[in-house]
C-alpha cells in the first residue's frame, strides 16, 4: 500500500502484492481498488498485483485536473514509469476498461496484454453505435448524482447483478458488503468521470491495439451491453471473448473462482 505521484504532483494510491509479471488492476466508475478484493488475494500468488485508485476515486481524491480519460492515462503512464514497470497486463473493469484502452495506445512498449471485463468502447448509444445507454438514461444518471450521489450510487450498486446472479444469500451479503464499504467519490468527481463515459468514443483506437486480448462480459449486463463487448471481440484483432451465463456487469464478483481461473490462464499465455 502506497503513493505515488504524477507529473502535475498529484499524490495517488496503490495498493501491491506478490511478484512476478506486473498485472494493473482498473477499477470502474465510483468504485475504487479495494472492489478487487478476491482478484489480489487469488492472482498475487503467482503475480505482481497493482491496483490503483484511478484519480478522484478512493483515496486518489485529491486532484486538481479533470477526472478524464486523458488525465487517467498520464496517471497511469507516470505510474508505470516511477516504478519501472515492463510486461504488463491490463485488467480493466467498465471505466476501467476505458481507461486500458486509453492507456495501451501510449505504453505499447510495456503491455504484454489487456484483459477487458465488462467494457464498451461507447457508454452512450448513438446512430451508429446501438449498443450503448440512451441518452435519456445516462442523462438521468446524471441528474440523480446531483440530488444525491450517495443515492444514486447505491441504485447503481443494485443494477449491476441480475435477480439470480448470486450462488447463495452468503454470497450476495459478503458482495453487497464490499461494495458498500468502498468510498464513494464526491459530487464532483462522480459527475466528471460519468460526463467522460457519456462523451468518449474508443472506436478509433481499438485498430491500434496490438498486445494480446481477452474480453470478459455477462450475457446479462445491463450498464455494458454485452453487444458491446461483442463489438469490441469484432474490432480488436485477434481478441478472445469469455461470456459468463446468468451474469450482469460484475463476472469477477459473482463468479470469482472461475473468472480468477480464466485470468490466471491468459497471463500465463502473455507472462510466460
Amino acid at each position: 500500500m502506497s503513493w505515488y505521484v504524477n507529473r502535475r504532483g498529484e499524490q495517488l494510491w496503490y495498493e501491491e502484492s506478490g511478484s512476478g509479471c506486473s498485472v494493473i488492476l482498473l477499477h470502474g466508475w465510483c468504485m475504487d481498488s479495494s472492489v478487487w478484493k478476491y482478484q489480489q488475494s487469488a492472482l498475487s500468488q503467482l503475480f505482481k498485483v497493482l491496483a490503483p485508485d484511478l484519480r478522484g476515486h478512493g483515496r486518489s481524491c485529491g486532484v486538481t485536473a479533470d477526472v478524464n480519460f486523458d488525465c487517467c492515462a498520464e496517471d497511469l503512464i507516470d505510474f508505470c514509469e516511477s516504478l519501472d514497470l515492463r510486461n504488463i497486463v491490463l485488467v480493466g473493469w467498465s471505466m476501467g476498461g476505458q481507461v486500458a484502452i486509453r492507456t495501451a495506445v501510449d505504453l505499447t512498449n510495456r503491455v504484454a496484454g489487456m484483459v477487458l471485463i465488462s467494457a464498451t468502447p461507447c457508454f452512450t448509444a448513438s446512430s451508429d453505435f446501438p449498443y450503448g445507454l440512451s441518452r435519456t438514461e445516462v442523462d438521468g444518471m446524471r441528474l440523480k448524482l446531483l440530488r444525491s450521489t450517495q443515492r444514486a450510487v447505491s441504485g447503481f450498486h443494485a443494477r449491476l447483478f441480475e435477480p439470480d446472479e448470486f450462488e447463495s444469500v452468503t454470497q450476495k451479503s459478503e458482495v453487497m458488503t464490499l461494495l458498500s464499504e468502498i468510498t464513494v467519490p464526491d459530487t464532483s468527481a462522480a459527475v466528471a468521470a460519468l460526463d467522460a463515459l457519456a462523451g468518449t468514443d474508443m472506436r478509433p483506437l481499438l485498430d491500434v491495439l496490438s498486445s494480446p486480448v481477452l474480453i470478459v462480459n455477462g450475457e446479462q449486463d445491463r450498464i455494458c451491453l454485452p453487444q458491446a463487448s461483442d463489438y469490441l471481440k469484432e474490432h480488436i484483432s485477434g481478441a478472445r471473448q469469455l461470456v459468463f451465463k446468468r451474469c450482469g456487469h460484475a463476472p469477477f464478483l459473482t463468479h470469482s473462482t472461475e473468472c480468477n481461473s480464466e485470468l490466471v490462464r491468459f497471463l500465463r499465455s502473455v507472462c510466460e
